[in-house]
Formats: C-alpha cells, sequence, structure tokens
C-alpha cells in the first residue's frame, strides 16, 4: 500500500513505565499512526477501553503487578483489537488469547508497524 494512502490507526496504549509509554507513543508517531489514549493505571484504562475513540489497543500484559486482560476483554467486547506488549512473549498469555499479536519488549519498531497494519488491515 502506498504510505499516503495508509490510514492513520488512533491507538490507545496501557503502560505503567513512563519512560516505555513515552518510547512506545513516539515510535507509534513515527509510524504514522496517533497515540490518541496513554494510561498507567489498570483504573484509567478501564475507563478508556469502555469509552475511548481508538482503532487499536496496546496493552502492557503486567501492570503494576496485576494482568491487562479485563481491559482487554473490554476493548475486544467493542469488535476493536488487541495486541499485547510483555517482555515474557507469547506464552505470558492465557488461553482465551493465545491467538493475539504480542509485541516483545523491548520494541522493535519494523515488529511495531508491521502488528499495526496487520491488526487494521480490513
Amino acid at each position: 500500500m502506498n504510505p499516503e494512502n495508509r490510514r492513520r490507526a488512533r491507538v490507545f496504549v496501557l503502560e505503567d513505565e513512563a519512560l516505555i509509554l513515552m518510547l512506545l507513543a513516539d515510535l507509534i508517531a513515527q509510524a504514522g499512526h496517533d497515540c490518541v489514549f496513554r494510561a498507567s493505571r489498570l483504573e484509567d484504562a478501564a475507563g478508556i477501553a469502555a469509552t475511548g475513540d481508538f482503532d487499536l489497543a496496546i496493552l502492557d500484559v503486567n501492570v503494576r503487578g496485576e494482568t491487562s486482560f479485563a481491559i482487554a476483554d473490554a476493548v475486544a467486547a467493542r469488535g476493536l483489537p488487541v495486541i499485547f506488549a510483555t517482555g515474557y512473549g507469547e506464552r505470558g498469555l492465557p488461553q482465551s488469547w493465545a491467538k493475539a499479536p504480542v509485541l516483545q519488549k523491548p520494541f522493535d519498531a519494523r515488529a511495531l508497524v508491521e502488528t499495526i497494519r496487520r491488526v487494521s488491515a480490513p
């Protein structure tokens, strides 16, 4: 697809580490997308997941010692794609999310771009 014709995805990011959140937001912007919502706590993320105007979510699996799977369920219930970010890889996901895309930490810009493209494809 021609980059000029590519649709800019509106991305919601849940990440509890401030520096990682800023890095991920920068990578999203460099990839030509918009980081429209950022959250570092599950409580804040729950509201965004339920009502925020975004196209896809990138969720850190482990947020301050708790998992983000309830947030992922809320996003998926709206019919929106979820990408998990974790240092544990796919083995850190429960069976119900076994087929979800995973971005391995530390982040690789090409993998981020490809994963967003894949989940945003019509």
